[in-house]
């Protein structure tokens, strides 16, 4: 599925619909024109099994409709339908004009108007007299709004490392997520959510493409989308331990802390478990020195696990774990 989590939409209400000039013919009595309908809302819908704005890349104005004008025999018209749009949750609605932060969705079916429907006329109803009256309430505009649709997706766990570590296929292993996987850098191009479940309970984690070193300063594709782990409230940080210099894994681990760092102070803050992947690949008699060594040179107090994603080697105990510190945040 194609990406987009970015984009500016025009949102118009309807117009409030005119009142009607009226009087009865053949019977006695005053002016009998009715009031006009309200114009029609826009309304944002989060919506849970949405995660792009891809279905409105070439559909960028939306309107309601508007109020109907009112009839004779005080007939009051129509209102407006309203227009409803649906986005992914966790997107932040941002007025362009003013640059306002009018909320953020962050609720499976949450709603919120983004443009008013104009209010109804008046019919000449209201204006009752011995004479025909020609006085009437034109209804008033609809709001028109252009704005600003920024997702960043909801996730509890987000993941972090260089390109092929072993991330995609962690998450198609615990989730029923199938990012694409390939035994080359590269392969994950756009976000990937996944749900893990256990019994009642669940976690979100979230893959995003590998960083690269200079990837804060725009080179590679994770810097597009490390906003999406800005909700996290945990990062794994994943670490390829089949590469047989130890002082490259030493480096890697480096070039991502440092990535981290210099994108968001606040995000790299955030609780971080070292996760070592492709444990198949290691022999057994160099894993526990190796580790050592690397822990003692990066000077990591943290948590680390080791796993192997092909023999689901450590993966019960991490998502375990993973469990028990989100159900201790929440």
């Amino acid at each position: 599925m194609k990406f987009l989590d970015e984009i500016r939409i025009l949102v118009s209400a309807g117009n409030g619909g005119n009142g009607c000039i009226s009087k009865k013919k053949y019977i006695s009595g005053g002016p009998d024109g009715g009031n006009g309908g309200n114009g029609g809302n826009v309304y944002l819908l989060a919506d849970k099994n949405i995660n792009t704005f891809i279905d409105y890349r070439s559909k960028r104005k939306f309107f309601a409709e508007n109020g109907h004008n009112g009839k004779r025999y005080n007939c009051t018209g129509k209102c407006g339908k309203d227009c409803i749009i649906k986005v992914p949750v966790g997107t932040t609605v941002v007025d362009i004009k003013t640059n306002e932060i009018i909320s953020d969705m962050i609720k499976h079916n949450q709603q919120l108007i983004v443009a008013k429907g104009g209010l109804h006329g008046l019919g000449n109803i209201h204006f009752k007299s011995s004479q025909i009256s020609k006085e009437k309430i034109e209804g008033t505009k609809g709001e028109i709004r252009e704005l600003q649709l920024k997702l960043i997706l909801l996730a509890d766990v987000g993941i972090v490392g260089l390109p092929n570590v072993g991330k995609s296929t962690f998450l198609r292993t615990i989730s029923a997520a199938k990012p694409k996987i390939a035994d080359y850098p590269f392969t994950t191009l756009t976000p990937n959510l996944g749900v893990f479940l256990n019994k009642n309970k669940n976690f979100i984690i979230a893959d995003i493409p590998g960083l690269i070193k200079g990837a804060s300063n725009g080179k590679g594709l994770g810097i597009n989308f490390l906003k999406h782990l800005n909700r996290c409230q945990l990062l794994l940080h994943f670490i390829d331990l089949s590469i047989l210099d130890k002082s490259n894994i030493i480096k890697n681990t480096n070039i991502i802390i440092t990535e981290l760092n210099n994108y968001s102070k606040k995000l790299a803050s955030k609780p971080n478990w070292l996760v070592f992947t492709k444990l198949d690949l290691v022999s057994k008699n160099n894993i526990i020195n190796n580790i050592k060594i690397i822990l003692e040179a990066l000077n990591w107090k943290d948590k680390y696990y080791l796993i192997s994603a092909i023999n689901n080697s450590g993966i019960k105990k991490l998502c375990s774990h993973i469990m028990s510190f989100i159900e201790k945040l929440n």
